[in-house]
């Protein structure tokens, strides 16, 4: 049976997650409506700007939130190759929303499924809200960033979806690579998928895209962790796949 996410699931999710930034930027926007009246005239035109930008932001940044989560491809997984009879892993920082679609669309796949959140190391406090919303499923493993628990070329495949940016330490973020290419196997693939640093996320969450990588920074990366980028896919224009092998494989 196929899975349906519910009407509005993932912009409701953003919300119940990040309700502390919508709380500050109503105190914020209510606050300055009390004191614009007894400021002067060319401040309240100031003020009101300030305002009017405010709302316009909150609106626009759900509005594409909304696009991506709910009403777009991404949750659809036609970017994920065919993963039927192939050994796969699949791991998430706190937050998993991919690997019940996985088995869904490839009920044949041999899914292992890890968590590598840490609440000393990855600090947002939207993941603890996520995980208290919608707990670890009984499978799931916990791993460690820099020492997964498995041998060497175990996985035919390797996804981390939305959820290696999470590693902000470089070092980590390298060390964590390292391990995902060891025990991906030689001809296999890893695919990462992430917002960008970039104009359109920008554009979407204006300062909020400071918690994403930019691109050269992800590449950096993988060259750092020895891997070879085979290409990347623009799964929204806000979201990007890189796909990564050991050995320059081509698909």
């Amino acid at each position: 049976m196929e899975i349906k996410r519910k009407p509005f699931q993932g912009v409701l999710n953003i919300i119940r997650f990040n309700w502390h930034f919508y709380a500050v930027a109503g105190v914020v926007i209510f606050t300055l409506i009390f004191f614009k009246e007894i400021l002067p005239q060319q401040l309240q035109y100031v003020i009101l700007a300030a305002i009017i930008m405010t709302i316009l932001n909150i609106i626009i940044s759900l509005s594409v939130s909304f696009y991506i989560y709910d009403v777009s491809d991404l949750y659809k997984l036609k970017w994920l190759p065919d993963t039927n009879k192939k050994q796969v892993l699949t791991i998430n920082a706190g937050f998993d929303e991919t690997s019940d679609l996985i088995i869904n669309k490839f009920p044949l796949t041999e899914l292992t499924i890890c968590d590598f959140y840490n609440s000393k190391k990855h600090t947002e406090v939207s993941i603890e809200r996520a995980r208290k919303a919608y707990p670890p499923a009984a499978k799931t493993m916990q791993v460690v960033t820099d020492s997964l628990p498995f041998p060497d070329n175990s996985f035919d495949y390797s996804f981390t979806i939305l959820a290696a940016h999470e590693i902000r330490n470089e070092n980590e973020r390298v060390q964590f690579f390292k391990e995902l290419s060891r025990v991906t196997k030689i001809t296999g693939y890893i695919y990462v998928t992430e917002h960008l640093r970039d104009l359109n996320n920008f554009m979407a969450y204006s300062i909020g895209f400071f918690h994403f990588h930019s691109k050269p920074t992800w590449l950096r990366t993988f060259e750092k962790a020895n891997l070879s980028f085979y290409k990347d896919i623009k799964v929204t224009p806000f979201v990007t796949t890189f796909i990564l092998s050991q050995n320059e494989n081509s698909l």
